[in-house]
């Protein structure tokens, strides 16, 4: 599976990432993961963090350092995944589509949890998860913290099953910062800081 039917949005490379607009993350740690071992070892890697602080960037960073060590490489939105194994499930299709997104050595899943699910979503996302577990690498970028997975599976029986095999063997970065698009607004002029916030922009 080459870079084409890894199906990444756009082109983002761990050069081209700001660590320094982002404190909170280890560039150490991030080139570790770039060795993709956790890939080879069928790890999860779980990228969290507000909206707007990188985490696509390194997703697809990520991905695209797998693919090039040779490993098969899916990037999809949650969104899109959900909606299509609904699909699936109510057209019998269901097995077609989990035997697809097991296949490749690494699935990368992104913005779980900007919207929330419907409840026979957080089943089928289930299923997905089992049918990887041990046996394939995925790596999911949330703006949600794993505590709130209850509420955006809408089922926190599902949800604890789903984060027992995700971090069974994970990895987790936590970031925490302000967003590049406000910062840039802030820095622009386009947005005025709140009197009680100082401004990030005079700040550096």
């Amino acid at each position: 599976m080459g870079m084409g039917l890894a199906k990444f949005p756009f082109v983002r490379t761990l050069d081209g990432f700001e660590f320094d607009a982002q404190p909170s993350l280890d560039p150490r740690q991030i080139r570790d993961l770039a060795a993709c071992r956790w890939v080879a070892n069928g790890d999860t890697l779980l990228l969290l963090g507000p909206p707007g602080v990188g985490k696509t960037h390194l997703a697809v960073a990520l991905g695209r350092e797998a693919v090039r060590l040779g490993h098969s490489v899916l990037f999809v939105p949650a969104t899109g995944l959900l909606t299509t194994l609904a699909r699936a499930h109510s057209e019998a299709r269901l097995e077609d589509r989990l035997v697809f997104y097991g296949k490749p050595r690494l699935l990368i899943v992104d913005e779980l949890g900007y919207l929330p699910f419907e409840p026979d979503a957080a089943h089928l996302f289930f299923q997905l998860v089992s049918r990887r577990y041990e046996r394939g690498s995925l790596l999911i970028t949330s703006n949600r913290s794993v505590g709130d997975w209850g509420t955006v599976f809408g089922d926190p029986v599902v949800a604890t099953a789903i984060l027992d095999r995700l971090l069974h063997h994970s990895h987790v970065v936590t970031i925490r910062g302000d967003s590049y698009r406000l910062r840039e607004k802030r820095r622009s002029g386009l947005i005025k800081p709140t009197s009680h916030e100082p401004d990030p922009a005079k700040q550096v």
